[in-house]
């Protein structure tokens, strides 16, 4: 049997206790990355969900079963309700992160946040706090999406660049304290992203501060960029405006200084290709 990963869903650390892990094994239960049905019921033989007697495990295996068929909307209602009639059982705080997942894969993203979240503050020393963190990054750069973005991605640049920072922060905090996380890659890659799409919108705000004629906002902006993604891909057109902008404000040293550190950026840049 061959078995498939979902590529935007690295599977998640498993937290139960052996003698459990065992016996969900025992009964077929599998992360729901894996693309194998390993469950014969029918519709019928499912759990109700208004059936008060339904366990835990039950409730837990076919909300990763509805996960496996993409029924989202089901998985999510299976996973609620485990949580809310066994808050403290040993499947609760796996369920509190699938659900999350389930959300984003619903295409509900603020849900998908405020259940990472949620978990995050629950669980602050899990073992799967790493992946509630990449879960929130890919969340808020999904928010707002059109079909049309989905299949062909627009300039981040252009987009709500407040969920943009969210993801920033997000992507930031795995990378910087779970670094032996095996989300810290893709996330690391995401983050370049995030922060050039981030700086080049800082630019673009400043170059209409310029053709405004308002030259102290034009260099705010451009040192922004500076300042606070430093490294990004809009380093050298920030440092131009903010020459432009000193030239403007007749702030001499300022610009002598700003065009320092452009030639020194310049031979960097040259230094490294």
């Amino acid at each position: 049997m061959t078995q498939h990963r979902d590529r935007n869903r690295p599977a998640t650390r498993r937290t139960l206790p052996r003698h459990l892990a065992r016996a969900a094994l025992i009964a077929g239960m599998v992360t729901f990355a894996s693309g194998c049905s390993w469950f014969s019921k029918s519709d019928d033989d499912r759990v109700d969900l208004s059936d008060p007697t339904a366990s835990a495990s039950q409730l837990y295996q076919e909300a990763n079963e509805a996960m496996r068929r993409a029924d989202y909307e089901t998985a999510i209602k299976k996973y609620e309700t485990l949580e809310g009639r066994y808050p403290f059982g040993a499947y609760t705080e796996q369920a509190q992160l699938e659900v999350a997942y389930a959300y984003y894969k619903y295409d509900e993203p603020d849900s998908a946040i405020a259940a990472a979240d949620r978990y995050i503050q629950l669980h602050p020393r899990g073992d799967n706090v790493a992946y509630a963190l990449y879960l929130k990054g890919l969340a808020n750069m999904s928010r707002g999406d059109s079909l049309i973005n989905k299949i062909a991605p627009p300039d981040l640049s252009k987009r709500d660049q407040s969920v943009l920072e969210e993801a920033y922060k997000s992507f930031s905090r795995l990378v910087e304290q779970y670094p032996d996380s095996q989300y810290v890659d893709d996330a690391s890659r995401r983050l370049i992203d995030v922060r050039n799409s981030l700086a080049k919108h800082e630019v673009e705000v400043a170059e209409y501060y310029m053709r405004r004629g308002a030259w102290l906002a034009a260099a705010n902006r451009a040192q922004s960029a500076l300042d606070k993604y430093n490294g990004s891909t809009s380093t050298i057109p920030a440092l131009k405006l903010l020459i432009r902008a000193y030239d403007k404000l007749g702030l001499e040293q300022e610009r002598q200084d700003a065009e320092e550190i452009l030639e020194a950026t310049r031979q960097a840049n040259a230094g490294d290709s």
